[in-house]
């Protein structure tokens, strides 16, 4: 039997990532509008994780995401057990924002929510319309940001009458201005992994095509007394927290990358030809080596879509590792020296596992046009 893929599922990321580079060239020929107010876009921002635009003495940095459609299984629990996991889903949308924010260096400051729904009945439902809004404002305080607004469009005929789209949006700021992290890897520097809760919200398209194929479904055992549901609806942590500890410890951070969509591979997210090797991957969990079995999902496809246990990932020089590491470990994230930066062709290799992704398995720069 052959695994399942995510690409198999209708997720298309050759499809999406050539949307999202058409829209780095159509963007870069908009920047000159900064000029206008005294301002500037600084180089090689385009194609990263959150937009900075340059104060004179300070950055701010801008980022919108989306859930994707984890709450689709929070709706399939709820039906199937009365139990609501949308305080959940409300600190997940702010991760899928917050986390990206910080990957430049900037500390959050504003956090608002886009809820658009097929019909506004959707908000009939007491528990979940409530836990929906606590949860949203408890990823905004986990994050150190406020809530400061939102919108909440029924958009009929657009979206399914008993559906919602969560997203939002995020602002940061990042002084002074040495605290941005800019990319600056060099071989030799070390890997740290700051440990994920499980899936997050990527690759919930594929983990429901598996449960539509389980007898039990979402009630389905994983092992490790949790039911699949549960598992997939564990809440992504809040990364925010490590990169200030990092920087308040007057430690450089070399890079950031926040470990969704395109799992492992998205380590190599800069252009920059060098190979990021992980000696030290780590304990999947029980939900990736149940999601592995039971699609079948081979392992790459598994480590190429999946967090797989490692959520997020911070890159310092050697010398600065053992310092990082235990800064990390006092905000309460489970963190460890996954890897090294080697210099070579740009890659991802988990030699342990026997894995490798080269240069062409990740293209989500336009790199015909300035970035």
């Amino acid at each position: 039997m052959s695994g399942l893929t995510y690409q198999g599922s209708g997720v298309d990321y050759d499809l999406l990532d050539a949307f999202k580079r058409e829209c780095q060239a159509a963007a870069g020929t908009t920047r000159g509008a900064l000029a206008a107010h005294g301002l500037t876009e600084p180089p090689a921002i385009r194609g990263e994780s959150a937009y900075l635009v340059e104060l004179p003495h300070a950055y701010l940095a801008h980022v919108e995401e989306g859930l994707g459609t984890k709450n689709i299984v929070a709706d399939a629990v709820l039906a199937a057990t009365g139990r609501s996991f949308y305080r959940e889903i409300g600190i997940d949308t702010v991760a899928t924002i917050v986390n990206d924010l910080v990957t430049s260096g900037a500390r959050p400051l504003v956090v608002a929510m886009h809820a658009a729904v097929g019909d506004a009945e959707w908000f009939r439902h007491d528990q979940r319309r409530r836990d929906l809004a606590a949860g949203f404002a408890e990823g905004c305080r986990l994050a150190g940001a406020v809530w400061g607004g939102g919108e909440t469009p029924a958009l009929k005929g657009l979206v399914q009458p008993d559906a919602i789209v969560l997203a939002g949006s995020g602002i940061g700021l990042i002084e002074p201005k040495a605290r941005r992290i800019v990319g600056d890897v060099a071989p030799g520097d070390a890997i740290l992994f700051l440990a994920a809760s499980g899936v997050h919200a990527n690759g919930l398209t594929l983990c429901r095509r598996i449960a539509d194929s389980l007898p039990e479904g979402y009630q389905t055992p994983i092992g490790d007394g949790r039911t699949y549901g549960e598992a997939l609806l564990a809440p992504t942590p809040l990364y925010a927290n490590a990169v200030a500890a990092v920087q308040d410890a007057g430690i450089t951070l070399r890079y950031a990358v926040n470990i969704t969509g395109h799992g492992w591979r998205k380590l190599m997210r800069l252009a920059a030809p060098l190979t990021y090797q992980i000696d030290t991957p780590g304990d999947e969990g029980a939900l990736f080596r149940f999601l592995r079995a039971a699609g079948p999902i081979d392992l790459k496809e598994a480590y190429g879509t999946y967090t797989m246990g490692a959520g997020f990932a911070l890159i310092v020089r050697a010398s600065d590792a053992a310092a990082a590491t235990a800064a990390v470990a006092a905000t309460g994230h489970r963190v460890w020296h996954a890897g090294t930066v080697l210099a070579g062709e740009r890659s991802v290799t988990v030699p342990s596992l026997g894995l490798a992704w080269a240069d062409h398995d990740l293209a989500l720069r336009d790199d015909a046009s300035p970035i």
